[in-house]
């Protein structure tokens, strides 16, 4: 198995603030894509994130408010269905740390290079989000090569 790993200080935000643009729809929509319906507040919510691309949906699959959020993939490109994503959070001095997981790929292949390569992307979208107010969320997104 492979996994994606990332790590963002945001400085100048609460923890439940980054909780909640984890979890709500709006929150979300901020910072991923626009096309996000469904929220991630409760257990066993589907949440639906579409992009130009395609799209995913994520089962809720662990809340512990305000430091953790986990999700399953159940529809998606067969890469991702099945993979967990888990948002860990963390204040420390000025900044909540994000320890960003994407679990359990099957192998690293190309495709797994270009989702590392964005989610870093839309972390900084996060970042940005909640630092200054405005995120880039698809479609505004960087894009970074001809799968985007």
């Amino acid at each position: 198995m492979a996994d994606i790993l990332h790590r963002i200080g945001i400085k100048s935000s609460s923890i439940d603030d980054v909780y909640r643009a984890l979890t709500t729809r709006e929150g979300l929509a901020g910072w991923w894509t626009s096309n996000t319906k469904g929220e991630g507040d409760k257990v066993g919510n589907i949440i639906e994130f579409r992009f130009g691309a395609g799209g995913f949906d994520m089962k809720v699959t662990d809340l512990n408010m305000p430091d953790h959020v986990e999700w399953t993939v159940v529809a998606g490109p067969d890469e991702w269905v099945g993979t967990t994503i888990i948002w860990d959070l963390k204040q420390d001095g000025d900044y909540v740390i994000v320890l960003f997981k994407h679990l359990n790929w099957k192998e690293p292949i190309e495709f797994m290079h270009h989702c590392s390569t964005k989610w870093a992307i839309f972390l900084m979208s996060l970042k940005s989000l909640l630092e200054t107010g405005r995120g880039t969320p698809d479609p505004n997104d960087v894009k970074i090569d001809n799968w985007n």
